[in-house]
């Protein structure tokens, strides 16, 4: 009987290496995703193809790799590794499991029970029973008569949770007092009928759906995972979605019937977890560079994906079908009567990325605007997609260098609009020990303005102020200018505080309204830019002043793309959002662009920004939910009536009230906006914050 032996000294034509053994489980994975998380360049990988057989073509793109062989030579895997080849029951016989062979007992010189491995050992060396080296060569003669890869695919995924079942523990980020209306709910099932309204849904209100997406994170809550790669934890933005529909009709007599369900969006990673019944992929945003790097290493090799499809963010309607999307994968196309998932649209195969949660309806064609960001390259690519939804008529890289984490673009009658900004996702950042995703105050930001089916080169870039600006409220053409209007920050709050610093007290003290410095402020405020197409010059200025934070902003949606004259934001409760440690929003604010306040912007300290027009800020008028009441998801309803005005409609809004743990939808009238809401339905159960949603007429 053979040893497996740790001397490096010891050479022989039958020994295995780590890199080896892992190697034929790694030969299986796609090679796009091996290139994507080698980050060895495509030429390289086409030149290895052509030179070495499949075997050593891998072997030398790891060796390529210095991400890969940091982790071949972890003492995890070098520990499981040996494990897995010294126990024939889980180890070599999986290869074949219908074989009758007999596998030798491989002994290990340091433990009976668990192999240690010296720090000094180099390179494992494994020696194989003498009857297990012709066991595999007859595989080898039998791989045209056996399934051998999909038993050494079975192999592999075994392999891989064992590795990550032994090396990762998962840990439940736990959440505060003030924090409670941020946990997961259970699904209601069936729709339920709701009786109790307080004063009067309007008769004019359309009928339709009101929908909204949010987090609701399977298993309990966010997770983090130690091990000896440090700490990786799940960001506030993730957490499996959950769509939350109010149903209002009318039956033959003209009274409302208003339901209520909700479901959570079953991606693919949402069903494999489901069916595992317990977490299984590692958290890759937040934490440790070397664990977020082991994260998506494992992510990778296990499900082929660097991490889960969350489909959180928004919910939107294209060719009469809706969509749930978060800007990781393609959109899922949602029953919207049932909520039941239908299935990924990728646009009959034509879009293979990610696709933006904030889609642009374009105006006069119908035709959808979207965009796709990714950490490799192409970082950025535009598409257009034709008004029945059937065809992508248009897909183009626009060459960015960097990837930048654009969450929205802008539509115009003529243009697409592109935001650049300094917040920037990257792998090789993240290999040499930085973050994965990281805003750079210093970094350069720009706006560029292009035809709707140009190219990279026809885009007119602008250079402006670095900034952070995650939603634009409406883009227009205004004679020679193009006006971009979005919510500007000088920091970003995605994804969290770097490692070391504690999560809680980064965002306490980025919502705390007496921070001092601009550089750890989340202060959104109302901002516009105005780009002349002629001469190339940036007017840019603040339209709102310093006593309120606003975001998630939405207009009358038949003025996208054109110039409109109002706006409505969700305004942040920044006392409560700092004790949270969460954003919180207590009131929301119509936006009068061509009225003027009465008073004078305070600019207290914003030397990023050269106000040399002295501008005043604009009319704002608020709606206040109440003491401890919170909002998410507000959407502006048109008045259907031929002939309303632009702001002739109601907000309608997913309310929390926290000191009743109660959760309603308030419908404001925005004709008479700071009076009380016109209705308010109690909901049957409480309702989770969240994020984006949309009304629907039927």
């Amino acid at each position: 009987m053979k040893i497996i032996n740790y001397d490096r000294e010891i050479v022989s034509p039958n020994l295995f290496t780590p890199e080896e053994v892992l190697l034929e489980i790694f030969q299986y994975l796609p090679l796009e995703s091996v290139y994507k998380f080698t980050c060895v360049s495509k030429a390289s990988i086409i030149n290895l193809g052509t030179r070495f057989p499949v075997r050593h073509y891998y072997l030398k793109l790891i060796q390529m790799s210095p991400v890969l062989f940091n982790f071949l030579t972890s003492a995890v895997i070098k520990n499981t590794l040996v494990w897995w080849l010294s126990s024939p029951p889980i180890g070599l016989s999986m290869l074949c499991p219908k074989s009758s062979l007999c596998l030798h007992q491989v002994m290990i010189n340091a433990s009976a029970n668990k192999p240690s491995v010296s720090p000094n050992s180099g390179t494992i060396k494994i020696s194989l029973d003498s009857t297990v080296k012709p066991f595999l060569k007859t595989l080898q003669k039998l791989q045209m008569k056996v399934d051998f890869s999909q038993a050494m695919k079975n192999t592999r995924e075994r392999l891989l949770d064992a590795i990550v079942d032994n090396g990762f523990q998962f840990i439940d980020q736990p959440l505060l007092p003030s924090q409670a209306n941020f946990a997961p709910i259970q699904e209601i099932g069936d729709a339920v009928y709701i009786a109790s309204i307080e004063g009067n849904i309007p008769d004019n209100f359309p009928h339709g759906i009101y929908i909204r997406n949010g987090p609701n994170p399977l298993f309990g809550g966010f997770k983090s995972a130690t091990s000896m790669f440090g700490r990786s934890s799940h960001c506030w933005i993730e957490g499996e979605g959950m769509v939350h529909a109010l149903y209002l009709t009318k039956d033959s007599h003209g009274s409302w019937i208003v339901s209520y369900r909700n479901k959570y969006v079953e991606t693919e990673s949402f069903k494999l977890e489901k069916q595992r019944n317990r977490p299984s992929f590692l958290p890759a945003i937040e934490g440790d560079s070397t664990a977020i790097s082991a994260a998506y290493f494992f992510n990778l090799l296990r499900f082929g994906k660097f991490n889960k499809v969350i489909s959180n963010t928004n919910v939107f309607k294209h060719a009469k079908k809706f969509y749930s999307i978060a800007e990781n994968y393609v959109p899922q196309e949602i029953d919207i009567n049932t909520l039941k998932t239908l299935g990924n649209w990728d646009i009959d195969g034509s879009w293979d990325r990610p696709f933006t949660s904030h889609p642009k309806k374009a105006p006069g064609t119908g035709e959808l605007v979207v965009m796709g960001v990714d950490a490799v390259e192409p970082f950025f690519v535009l598409g257009v997609i034709s008004a029945d939804g059937k065809k992508l008529v248009h897909k183009v890289d626009l060459k960015f260098k960097r990837s930048s984490l654009c969450h929205e673009l802008g539509v115009t009658a003529k243009y697409n609009v592109i935001m650049d900004m300094p917040l920037t996702l990257n792998i090789n950042r993240l290999i040499k020990g930085g973050p994965l995703i990281k805003y750079d105050k210093e970094g350069y930001a720009r706006i560029g303005v292009m035809p709707r089916y140009g190219d990279a080169d026809s885009v007119q870039w602008f250079q402006i102020k670095p900034h952070c600006t995650f939603h634009i409220i409406n883009c227009f053409e205004d004679g020679n200018e193009v006006v971009v209007r979005g919510c500007r920050a000088s920091a970003s709050i995605i994804p969290g505080p770097e490692f070391g610093l504690n999560k809680f007290e980064w965002f306490s003290r980025g919502f705390n309204p007496n921070t001092t410095s601009e550089d750890a402020s989340f202060l959104s405020r109302v901002y516009e830019w105005r780009l002349n197409m002629k001469n190339g010059e940036v007017r840019e200025q603040y339209l709102t002043d310093t006593s309120f934070s606003m975001d998630f902003p939405m207009i009358n949606e038949n003025y996208s793309g054109v110039r409109n004259k109002y706006g409505y934001l969700q305004v942040v409760d920044l006392i409560e959002s700092s004790n949270c440690g969460m954003a919180k929003y207590g009131m929301v604010a119509k936006l009068h662009f061509d009225e003027q306040a009465t008073s004078t912007i305070q600019m207290q300290d914003h030397s990023d920004v050269d106000d040399s027009d002295t501008e005043k800020p604009i009319k704002v008028k608020y709606h206040n939910f109440g003491k401890n009441a919170f909002c998410s998801g507000a959407v502006f309803v048109s008045n259907p009536e031929h002939g309303s005005d632009e702001d002739d409609g109601w907000l309608i809004s997913y309310v929390h009230n926290e000191d009743t743990d109660i959760s309603q939808v308030h419908i404001i009238d925005t004709k008479k906006f700071e009076s009380e809401a016109v209705a308010k339905i109690t909901l049957p159960q409480r309702v989770p914050y969240g994020f984006h949603g949309t009304f629907a007429s039927l």
